[in-house]
């Protein structure tokens, strides 16, 4: 059997369609996402080589993304056209799960020929690969096996600190380990930096920075972070680009965007060599050395691989004696958030009627112009390995409740004008793996401000737990997406230097929401500001490692004095406006709305 492969991240002309490469890990696809929020978007374009004439079948790798949710009907519906002549299949409405749909025989010549991606409906149809055979057996299910670029990576450098995610935290590691000296390799697996901080996903920051025993951690924030607030507000307000300039003003720093890392290179005492990374529009892969890692990854997906110790989900109160853990231990997590929203545009404005929605009423329906915050999803989910769903479903009940206001006759007067302008394909999570390190952050350790000598981020936000809606999760058991909002007062509790290194993997660091803590003490460090710190921290621990060709455990052990004198004088400039003031949990009015 002939095979002609031609992968969706490949296309020449994307037209439209996004680059979807998130959940690359989960199922290995890189498919273009056709999300054009009820408008259907541009097509895709590309050509491909015919080796010899006659009959070919066509197969299209896609999934009917609403099926598992819906009465009838279908969202993502796109169709093929090869050379201008239009496909009878109707593609993305047989299957849950990604597979090969059949698109019947053409007879082609030898020779360039063209082949398009025609949305249909503007709601995330997706392809992730478009293949001919000389016969008719489906493609294996994997259908990159071989493909040429994949098989060995090239070396893409050898460096002393090695951060894998650009997120808030990803970013403050690498600018403070390049700032005092370190040579430094940044991953992020987004052509965006920020994480749930940029536009593609658009949280606000939370928390303060320039607090507790160590107010000079924060400044370097104050260089990245936006001057606005606000959660799903217009692109302009993330300033990716200010993010960005941040990172290629510094020398010291190697960026690789786009990347995801997918497995790692190991010493014999355990120790991580190399990453390895897969390049989203070729998926050709590099190879990173290094002498010291980072996971900023969020999911933890470095240490994984790396076979770091790590949980999942909540603890019992006998593992840790946490007042508020659980009696027994479970794996839900806070859930993850879709962010959308729509304006009045003082002209009439209509959106499609869905014939797959979920069933909103009146009982159900949420009369707001965007998702905010509890619009949350996946707390029974794993994370890892369902965040398509997860993300899926976020979408699906944003569109279903923008549809029933645009469309009931109790709330289509008001919403005549409004037009959805917006809403994030990037899923944007709160918690899911986090690694151990040689302490485990408690609750009753920041409730009760037991102080440790490794004392270092000083953290400020509530322990904030969220919890599935009870009255949503009465109407959608198991699938609500709704949450609501358990606080605890918090001081400027001084997290531990222990927190942030691996207690298995010898060289390895973690910052941001996969540091070592309970899913309890989660709640008050999760915030970005805060671990934008912690980040600042792992890249002052760094260059200390690098100065003494010492490990992240000996810093603690040896070098914690040298370690608190950088903390107090941090890397950031002093000499630039301060703008770091907002979306703190202490200002309660309107915090629903704004956080």
């Amino acid at each position: 059997m002939t095979r002609i492969l031609v992968p969706a991240n490949t296309f020449k002309d994307r037209g439209g369609w996004k680059l979807d490469s998130q959940f690359l890990i989960e199922n290995g696809t890189i498919p273009l996402l056709a999300h054009g929020i009820g408008i259907p978007v541009a097509d895709a374009a590309t050509d491909f080589e015919v080796p010899a004439a006659g009959k070919w079948h066509l197969w299209v790798r896609t999934r009917d993304w609403t099926k598992r949710w819906s009465r009838k009907g279908s969202a993502g519906l796109f169709s093929i056209l090869v050379d201008d002549r239009k496909i009878e299949t109707v593609f993305g409405n047989e299957t849950l799960e990604w597979n090969w749909q059949d698109g019947g025989v053409l007879d082609l010549k030898e020779g360039r020929h063209t082949l398009r991606l025609h949305d249909l409906t503007g709601f995330d149809g997706r392809c992730d690969a478009v293949c001919f055979t000389s016969d008719d057996v489906r493609p294996e299910q994997d259908p990159y096996v071989g493909y040429p670029g994949t098989e060995a990576p090239s070396d893409a450098g050898s460096f002393d600190f090695v951060v894998a995610g650009g997120g808030i935290s990803g970013m403050c590691a690498a600018i403070a380990a390049a700032r005092l000296g370190c040579k430094v390799a940044l991953i992020q697996d987004r052509q965006v930096l920020g994480g749930n901080n940029s536009s593609e996903i658009r949280v606000a920051l939370g928390g303060r920075c320039n607090i507790g025993d160590y107010p000079s951690l924060g400044y370097l924030m104050n260089e990245i972070g936006p001057v606005n607030k606000g959660n799903a507000r217009h692109e302009e307000i993330y300033e990716d680009q200010k993010k960005t300039d941040a990172i290629l003003a510094e020398k010291n720093i190697s960026m690789f965007l786009g990347y995801t890392v997918t497995g790692v290179e190991k010493e014999s005492d355990d120790r991580i060599s190399a990453v390895i990374a897969v390049k989203a529009e070729d998926r050709s892969k590099i190879r990173i050395k290094g002498k010291l890692f980072s996971d900023s990854t969020g999911d933890s997906w470095l240490g994984y691989f790396a076979g770091a110790d790590m949980t999942y989900g909540r603890e019992a109160k006998s593992d840790y004696d946490e007042e508020d853990g659980q009696e027994v231990a479970d794996k839900m997590t806070m859930g993850a958030s879709i962010m959308w929203y729509c304006e009045d545009t003082g002209v009439p404005s209509t959106f499609p009627e869905i014939e797959w929605a979920l069933p909103v009423s009146e009982k159900n329906v949420q009369v707001v112009h965007r998702g905010q915050w509890y619009w949350e999803t996946g707390m029974r989910q794993d994370m890892c390995w369902e965040g398509e769903r997860i993300r899926d479903y976020g979408m699906y009940v944003a569109y279903s409740n923008f549809a029933y206001l645009k469309q009931s006759p109790l709330h289509s007067e008001a919403y005549r004008n409004c037009a959805l302008q917006w809403m994030a394909f990037v899923v944007g999570k709160r918690e899911s793996r986090r690694l151990l390190g040689d302490l485990v952050l408690r609750e009753q350790d920041v409730l009760d401000f037991i102080r440790y000598d490794d004392g270092a981020v000083a953290t400020s936000w509530n322990v904030d737990q969220h919890f599935p809606d009870p009255e949503n999760e009465a109407m959608f058991p198991n699938e609500s997406y709704l949450a609501r909002a358990v606080l605890k007062r918090v001081d400027h509790y001084p997290v531990p230097y222990r927190c942030f290194y691996s207690r298995n993997i010898p060289n390895l660091f973690m910052t941001g929401r996969n540091i070592s803590v309970t899913h309890m003490a989660l709640g008050t460090v999760r915030v970005m500001r805060t671990l934008g710190m912690v980040g600042e921290v792992v890249g002052m621990a760094a260059s200390v490692c690098r100065n003494h060709d010492a490990l992240p455990r000996d810093v603690y052990q040896s070098y914690l004095e040298e370690l608190k004198v950088l903390m107090r004088k941090g890397v950031g400039r002093t000499d630039i406006p301060y703008t770091q003031i907002y979306t703190l949990i202490e200002n309660d009015p309107g915090w629903r709305e704004d956080n």
